[in-house]
């Protein structure tokens, strides 16, 4: 991975809310846990994406990593005073183009990885570009940061609930009039995004047999995704309106119980879907979010019970970098083989050697607790390298 990081190895300021930085850790090894079982095919429900309308538990840990971006963003801007100057506008442009270019380049990379390994010359693994995914977690990350910022400085803070309501009230009549909740080829999302971005750029999805180029992080559903990081923006304006824990515990449950509950009332119309980032999605997913947080501020920052937090402390303190070396770690273990005699070509994967060769014997045939334990250790791979960057006091800002 290329990018320009700046790294700082000074202590945590002592203000710093612990509870902001242990959800965000949780966020990011959540997503890691999912993106990485030992086998697609052996999931345990909970773990498991909704295939169209609903929620799991699964569907909450992207969400909540946005509504904490939209918090943290709130942060970095107050020192410019939440003014639009080229001062401000460079700095929202220049991480916008680097968290998406380094999104681009996870997906380059897994593509040309796979590539090489296989028939492909090495001209045509690096030259992917022709069926390289453009959109995904990062390039969403990316357009809400930098759209939501700039939006967040031009828009008075009074306006902001306005535009936000606006948002995803035009997204819902969207959805409603182009079969938005269809998955199907007359779908407003799948008509637009191929259209604009082209099928062989786009995830392919597929439900009850029927394939579809309908990415969950298209470019029409980026616009919801917007509004969720106003969301958390707006909530970093009510974190940072006081200085009493308390009131701020008070704060978001309210804002956590209205957001859920309207969330759920306009579902049984407009149901909550992630795939398509619903309006009931982004306020369901906000709210608990909300309210998640307000618990944790509870517990931590007021209770003092933070021995359990280190953990996913190590994970929130550099997250998108933890997010990025598993992605790039992800595409090595499914990738590269080993000699292995067992396997009657001579050579098998590093993850098949451990998943099948190794976890599935362990757990007496059990695929599914297998693919559980797998992921377990990827995420606890992953925590060591955070580990020692956390020791070190080493924050690395992407």
């Amino acid at each position: 991975m290329t990018a320009k990081q700046t790294v700082q190895a000074a202590r945590q300021p002592s203000s710093r809310l612990l509870a902001l930085d242990v959800l965000r850790g949780i966020t990011i090894a959540g997503m890691i846990l999912v993106n990485n079982p030992g086998s697609w095919g052996s999931i345990y429900a909970p773990l498991r994406h909704a295939q169209w309308n609903g929620l799991t538990p699964t569907d909450l840990v992207f969400p909540f990593f946005m509504f904490i971006m939209g918090i943290s963003t709130y942060f970095s801007l107050r020192k410019y005073n939440f003014e639009l100057t080229w001062q401000s506008f460079g700095k929202i442009a220049r991480r916008t183009v680097l968290i998406f270019l380094i999104g681009i380049g996870l997906a380059w990379f897994g593509l040309f990885l796979r590539g090489v390994l296989s028939d492909l010359t090495f001209y045509e693994a690096v030259f992917n570009f022709d069926r390289i995914r453009f959109l995904g977690v990062l390039p969403r990350l990316a357009l809400c940061y930098g759209i939501g910022s700039v939006v967040a400085l031009l828009v008075p803070r009074k306006g902001l609930g306005w535009v936000i309501g606006g948002i995803l009230a035009v997204y819902a009549i969207l959805l409603l009039l182009g079969n938005g909740y269809t998955f199907a080829e007359n779908n407003i999302i799948y008509i637009v995004d191929n259209a604009l971005i082209g099928p062989a750029h786009l995830y392919t999805d597929v439900i009850d047999g029927t394939r579809l180029h309908l990415d969950p992080e298209g470019l029409v559903s980026t616009l919801p995704s917007i509004a969720h990081m106003l969301i958390g923006f707006y909530c970093g304006s009510l974190i940072m309106g006081t200085k009493d824990n308390g009131e701020r515990i008070n704060r978001l449950f309210i804002v956590g119980t209205v957001l859920t509950f309207a969330g759920f009332l306009l579902s049984y119309g407009l149901p909550i879907n992630k795939k398509i980032w619903s309006p009931t999605f982004v306020l369901t997913t906000c709210g608990l979010a909300s309210s998640f947080l307000g618990l944790l501020i509870w517990i931590i920052d007021i209770k003092g019970y933070r021995r359990w937090s280190r953990f996913f402390e190590v994970f929130g303190i550099n997250p998108l970098f933890l997010f990025c070396a598993a992605g790039i770690l992800a595409n090595i273990v499914a990738s590269v083989k080993l000699p292995w005699s067992n396997n009657t070509e001579g050579l098998i994967t590093i993850k098949n050697l451990i998943y099948t060769e190794t976890l599935v014997p362990l757990c007496a045939g059990d695929d599914t607790l297998a693919s559980l334990f797998f992921a377990l250790l990827f995420v606890v791979l992953i925590w060591l390298i955070g580990l020692i960057l956390y020791r070190k006091k080493i924050y690395i800002k992407i």
